[in-house]
């Protein structure tokens, strides 16, 4: 996967007014430099942040807003009100501005110089209020924004713009994501329904239908030398089991699943897809149902969603991208089954054979078993366990008029025994707060079985998307009671049904 941040950026934008007279407003543009320099500098913060001149009237602001939206590169803008920006100016800036917003609450020193402190001082560092100006005049207009509080210079500050700015980019990523749906979605199923034209208005995503055999073609007519080359890398990175080694009764079964990645892979980057679906019910001309492929492919940070389940694989390639260059990674996932032992309940997730390896920091084995269903060859797959640390479990729903994501933080655990038998990856968890408030709320709030799991990118990124994309999230953590969210259902119920008008 490359990287996502390199090519993106983050406009610093700075308010003042002309009232103070060019020398303060040249220490403002000095400082303000010197804070998005800071920015720019910190570890936690992937995307490059990009100082602009200063803002003191309401045309250039409306026009730095028109030409934030108009840059493809900027995903977002920090705004901080050095002096006092009256808020006025900024109403058609801000009634404009269509790419995400950040308010830093900040100010150029740390400590209060209290024995030199004259007018003068007062005068430049003014945003105690000069911020609550703006915050005014955001909230009247109804921003969605995140506020962030503290000195530049502080990890903390540094480390929620990071998670803010890795949100901003899954946002500007959804809106140049082409997803490709190899086949329908898995029949009779209502989960993995849901509107392609309110996720392109809503989200950005574009979500289509290829023929399975459009695939098919694309895999048998891939090289055999690049198939040679491809099983070579793999007996490298993972403990291949004997029969399916060169020379092994079934060699020819890890070659097909070599193939079905190149022409997938294939397929996926001639036609700039960064996420795609199968159906293990309409697979066509294909031998297998792609495993193996499907795996490293999520490794490389495509999206993917298992029985045509589109909105996941959304989320899987969403997921993949905020968490860029963090520990851990994103994959599909499913609560399969329970451990119901009471005060030690667990959930065992994995799929068919879709998870992704980016869940563990172990050496995968590769392996052949039946799959039972699909009517076609067994598969290779890869085999392993998630490590154990915390987690967000997410979905995304079609409630009709909205889409839904729900999050609930969990902690991936060892399991109790091993699994010699468990043919498949798979991960177990503790939900929070506990596994039967977390189930009830789960169900209550129509939350779909498959979901992406990230052990990358924690529950303030996914608030942060949420708030960026104006889509409904339900959290299910600590502090979290059926009673409780019950109650914020129906509030969001009301409240999003009220912002869509009429």
């Amino acid at each position: 996967m490359h990287n996502p941040f390199e090519t993106r950026e983050i406009w610093f934008l700075t308010g003042s007014q002309g009232l103070y007279g060019p020398e303060t407003l040249e220490q403002v543009a000095a400082q303000s430099r010197e804070i998005a320099e800071t920015l720019d500098a910190a570890s936690d913060i992937p995307v490059r942040i990009v100082w602009k001149p200063v803002l003191t009237d309401r045309d250039a602001i409306r026009e730095r807003a028109l030409a934030a939206n108009a840059d493809p590169a900027c995903v977002g803008v920090i705004t901080w009100m050095h002096t006092f920006s009256p808020a006025k100016m900024w109403i058609q800036g801000l009634d404009a501005l269509a790419t995400p917003l950040l308010h830093l609450h900040t100010q150029a020193n740390v400590e209060l110089p209290w024995s030199t402190i004259d007018m003068d001082f007062m005068n430049l560092n003014q945003a105690a209020h000069g911020d609550r100006e703006f915050g005014y005049i955001a909230t009247r207009l109804g921003v969605d924004r995140k506020t962030v509080v503290g000195h530049a210079s502080d990890e903390t500050v540094q480390l929620k713009i990071g998670r803010w700015a890795r949100a901003a980019t899954g946002w500007a990523e959804m809106h140049s994501l082409k997803l490709a749906r190899f086949g329908d979605n898995m029949r009779g199923v209502a989960v993995t329904e849901g509107d392609k034209t309110e996720a392109e208005l809503r989200l950005g995503v574009s979500v289509n239908t290829w023929g399975v055999n459009d695939l098919v073609a694309v895999v048998d007519a891939v090289d055999d030398r690049d198939v040679d080359a491809l099983v070579a890398e793999y007996e490298e990175l993972y403990d291949v089991v004997p029969e399916l080694r060169r020379g092994g009764e079934r060699h020819e079964s890890l070659r097909y699943g070599a193939r079905q990645e190149l022409g997938l892979r294939r397929f996926l980057e001639d036609g700039g897809f960064g996420a795609f679906t199968t159906n293990f019910e309409d697979l066509g001309g294909l031998r297998e149902l792609p495993g193996l492929a499907v795996q490293r492919l999520m490794a490389d940070g495509y999206g993917f969603g298992a029985e045509g389940d589109w909105k996941t694989a959304i989320l899987v390639r969403v997921a993949a991208v905020m968490g860029y260059g963090l520990p851990g990674g994103a994959s599909l996932m499913e609560d399969y089954t329970y451990d119901m032992t009471p005060g030690s309940e667990k959930i065992l997730g994995a799929h068919m054979l879709e998870v992704s390896p980016t869940l563990t920091t172990g050496r995968p084995s590769l392996e052949i078993h039946p799959l039972g269903i699909g009517d076609r060859e067994d598969p290779v797959r890869l085999k392993f366990m998630a490590d154990a640390g915390p987690a967000v479990v997410v979905a995304l729903s079609d409630m009709r008029e909205r889409f839904r994501l729900v999050a609930n933080v969990v902690e991936v655990v060892e399991p109790d025994e091993e699994l010699p038998k468990l043919p498949v990856a798979c991960a177990v968890w503790e939900p929070q707060p506990d596994f039967a408030t977390s189930a009830e709320c789960w169900l209550t709030a129509g939350a779909a079985h498959h979901t992406v799991m990230t052990t990358a990118v924690d529950l303030e990124v996914w608030e942060d998307l949420a708030t960026i994309a104006d889509i409904e999230l339900a959290i299910i953590e600590e502090s979290t009671t059926v009673r409780s969210f019950a109650q914020e259902l129906r509030t969001h119920q009301v409240f999003h049904r009220l912002a869509q008008g009429f």
